[in-house]
């Protein structure tokens, strides 16, 4: 997580669209919050589009906007999503969810940087800062044919990978600890404490929602808890149903993004202590610089 907020504060002050990927309730937009945050862009709009909840007959008008008269309804002139967001970061979460016939209007706009509002025939141009998200694989998805090749390269300039939940079980007592904090300040009440069996529970389960799920358990046991000592009888009962010593199943599917992450880590540490010569990392690696520059550009690492 550390690697993953130093590759995420390198690319944020930059202009590239950034693509991030990771399960559901991992985090994906607290991270492009985060880029949003340590950009030059922080004092101006986030705006968060979920792209799955855009219909077809209306998504030209939510996000480029339209002029009063467009259509039956269209009482007054809208911006649109993306001219709200210029000047600032415009976060497209969900989107592998868009049908082929809007990615390729998307694609115009992040090709061209206009906008033209539904009835209207002027561009506009936009200062926009894209970031996108999916839970999805979308390299799948193209050789499926559902999603535009195009439109994934041009998305896919820097790619960040949060990893689950259950790739990181160090994090979830400090992640729990957060949460309480949040709770008590929110209420304005004192923090309550975990007992050791509550703690080893949690740690113990394999989180399928991730970090939000995590969040809403700890806001149930916020509500719902006896006393300020949270025993594991104050968890949901799945929690005791878990047994102390039951290994965290790893999934095939996830395999490769852990071995993908133990890759990334591998050659972007080369790169650095090489000073980003090319070169000498793969000499490093004991690869050539082609093989080399093909896993760069596959895994998304950022070059200096």
């Amino acid at each position: 997580m550390r690697a993953l907020a130093q590759s995420a504060k390198r690319a944020a002050p930059r202009r590239s669209t950034v693509l991030i990927t990771g399960e559901t309730g991992s985090g994906k937009e607290m991270l492009a919050r985060f880029v949003h945050t340590w950009s030059d862009r922080a004092s101006n709009a986030f705006i968060p589009v979920d792209c799955s909840t855009l219909s077809e007959t209306l998504f030209e008008s939510e996000l480029f906007g339209h002029v009063r008269g467009a259509f039956t309804g269209a009482m007054r002139d809208t911006l649109g999503f993306i001219r709200c967001g210029d000047g600032g970061t415009v976060f497209l979460d969900e989107i592998g969810e868009l049908p082929l016939s809007m990615q390729a209007k998307l694609l115009r706009v992040l090709q061209e940087r206009l906008v033209t509002p539904v009835g209207s025939s002027k561009r506009y141009p936009v200062n926009v800062r894209f970031v996108a998200a999916t839970n999805r694989s979308l390299l799948d998805m193209v050789d499926a044919g559902t999603f535009r090749a195009d439109l994934f390269y041009r998305l896919n300039v820097v790619s960040l990978h949060v990893p689950p939940l259950r790739r990181r079980p160090q994090d979830i007592i400090p992640l729990v600890e957060y949460f309480i904090d949040q709770q008590a300040r929110l209420y304005d009440e004192r923090p309550c404490m975990l007992s050791p069996e509550a703690s080893e529970a949690l740690c113990n389960w394999h989180w399928p929602g991730n970090v939000r799920e995590l969040s809403n358990t700890i806001e149930q046991v916020h509500i719902l808890a006896s006393g300020r000592m949270v025993t594991i009888d104050d968890l949901p009962p799945h929690f005791r149903q878990v047994s102390p010593s039951a290994p965290v199943v790893i999934e095939p599917a996830d395999t490769s993004l852990f071995l993908e992450e133990i890759e990334r880590n591998t050659i972007t540490q080369a790169l650095e202590r090489t000073g980003h010569c090319k070169a000498a990392a793969s000499r490093l690696l004991g690869i050539n610089v082609q093989r080399l520059n093909r896993r760069i550009h596959r895994l998304g690492i950022l070059m200096r």
